[in-house]
């Protein structure tokens, strides 16, 4: 995994925090000082962090779970959707849907609902209904595809939640927090970092600095996926290795057993021919002693 590079964060501006007025006291310990009423983060202490939470993300894309992205400020929507889209992981873009975890039982059939229009459309039954019923399907579909679409995929709760602005994301947090899902998140200068199992100090509303954290995040998941994807062809190999192996070792056996048994069966084939031939000389003796009886007849 590169490096985390200081210079790009402080270009991306990600060590700029809220104004002082505004900070939280438990964030104390990431501020580096305070200029002109705004606090600077420490960038040495969010290339740490930055490093840590990379390091368990990877691990957990590695294992094959889901990351869920959640940010539904302005801000963070379209980078959000662009970057993680990419790696193929669900992400919450628009208003968080209140028990979506807690009651993932019930959005999972949300998700059900919106696969069973896509059916209907595709099977035709869906033109068999009134215009008005038709209409209010496809506004359920747009509303449906709008809060879960990028969820649709997601067939268990997700193994952490990466989220941008826990302020805005709090009952994201508790429910989290309720499940003991792991939280990665970033967190500025007016934040509570102690719900979060894995803090970003970085400023939480610029997009370049969102851009600039994402694209450290996402690349450490991409990685993962890449170590599981060799793994799965590493062991796919193996099994392949062992069957051939396997089946060299049943020709083996078949060659061998062959050849036991053609050893077996040469000297049955020996005796056999030895019967035959004293047979045969039996029967020769039997015609040469019936020939000199009759010639002993005959000359009487």
């Amino acid at each position: 995994m590169a490096k985390i590079d200081v210079k790009g964060l402080l270009d991306a501006g990600v060590h700029f925090g809220h104004l002082t007025r505004k900070w939280n006291p438990n964030m104390a310990p990431y501020i580096y000082m305070e200029r002109n009423g705004i606090h600077v983060i420490n960038l040495y202490k969010t290339a740490a962090k930055l490093n840590e939470a990379n390091e368990a993300l990877k691990k957990i894309a590695a294992s094959g779970r889901k990351i869920l992205f959640v940010a539904t400020k302005k801000q963070a929507k379209d980078i959000v959707a662009e970057k993680v889209s990419n790696i193929n992981m669900p992400y919450i873009t628009e208003r968080w849907p209140g028990g979506m975890l807690t009651n993932f039982v019930t959005i999972r059939k949300a998700i059900k609902k919106m696969s069973a229009i896509d059916r209907m459309k595709k099977d035709g039954t869906f033109n068999t209904l009134s215009k008005k019923e038709r209409l209010q399907v496809d506004r359920l579909r747009t509303k449906l595809e709008k809060n879960l679409g990028s969820i649709a995929d997601m067939t268990r709760l997700p193994g952490a939640l990466f989220i941008v602005d826990t302020m805005r994301e709090h009952i994201a947090v508790k429910e989290a927090q309720r499940l003991n899902i792991p939280i990665f998140a970033m967190v500025d200068t007016n934040c509570d970092p102690n719900p979060i199992d894995f803090v970003i100090p970085a400023n939480d509303d610029a997009g370049k600095s969102i851009n600039a954290i994402l694209t450290e995040v996402t690349n450490a998941i991409a990685e993962g996926l890449a170590e599981r994807k060799s793994e799965k062809q590493d062991k796919k190999e193996g099994e392949q290795e062992e069957a051939k192996a396997e089946v060299e070792v049943k020709e083996e056996a078949k060659a061998e057993v062959a050849q036991a048994e053609e050893a077996k069966a040469e000297p049955a084939a020996e005796e056999a021919q030895e019967s035959i031939e004293a047979a045969a000389q039996e029967t020769a003796a039997e015609e040469s002693s019936e020939e000199a009886a009759a010639e002993e007849s005959s000359k009487e």
